[in-house]
C-alpha cells in the first residue's frame, strides 16, 4: 500500500508540476503550484516525515503560495500572446528532451538506485526537539534574513502595486 500511494502521490505532483509551466494565467498556474506542494508533502507523509510534510505545508504552500496570489493579483497581469518559435528556441527545446530523454534511459538500463543501510545511517533530526534547537541556534541568522527578505518584497509589491495619481500629469 505504501509503494501504491507514494506512486500516486508522484504521478499527482509531476503532473500538476506540468500544468504550472504550461499554464498561461498566473492565477491558476499559483493554484497549480499549490497542488504540486500538496503533492510533494504526500510524499514527504509516505515516507513517513511527517514534520517535513507539516512545514511544507505550513511554510510553502501556505505563505509562499498566499504571496505569489497576493502579488498576481495586486499587478494584474495578464497572459502574454505566444510567440513564434525561432531556431534558437527550437534548438533548446530539443536539447532539454534529449538530456531528459538520455537521463531516463541511463536510470532504466543501469536500474534503480541502491538503498542504503538504514542502520549505519543516524536519525540527525528525527526529532521536533533536535529541529527546533537547530532552527534556533545554528540556523536563527538565515531565518530571520528570509524573513526580512520576505517582508521587503511584500512592501515592495505594495508599493509597486499602488497607483500614484496626478503622476500622469509629470510625464
Amino acid at each position: 500500500m505504501g509503494s501504491f500511494l507514494f506512486n500516486v502521490f508522484a504521478v499527482f505532483t509531476v503532473v500538476t508540476a506540468l500544468f504550472v509551466v504550461v499554464n498561461k494565467n498566473a492565477v491558476n498556474a499559483a493554484m497549480c503550484l499549490l497542488l504540486s506542494l500538496v503533492g510533494v508533502a504526500g510524499l514527504f507523509v509516505a515516507l513517513e516525515a511527517y514534520l517535513l510534510a507539516f512545514l511544507l505545508l505550513l511554510v510553502y504552500a501556505g505563505a509562499i503560495v498566499a504571496l505569489f496570489l497576493f502579488i498576481v493579483m495586486l499587478l494584474d497581469t495578464k497572459g502574454d500572446d505566444r510567440r513564434r518559435v525561432t531556431g534558437v528556441s527550437l534548438f533548446a527545446r530539443l536539447l532539454a528532451i534529449a538530456l531528459i530523454g538520455a537521463g531516463v534511459v541511463s536510470f532504466v538500463i543501469h536500474g534503480q538506485i541502491a538503498e542504503p543501510d538504514r542502520t549505519a545511517v543516524p536519525a540527525v533530526g528525527a526529532s521536533l526537539k533536535l529541529y527546533a534547537y537547530q532552527l534556533f541556534t545554528t540556523y536563527l541568522l538565515p531565518v530571520q534574513i528570509l524573513g526580512f527578505l520576505l517582508l521587503i518584497a511584500m512592501l515592495g509589491v505594495i508599493v509597486l502595486s499602488k497607483k500614484f495619481e496626478g503622476l500622469d500629469d509629470i510625464k
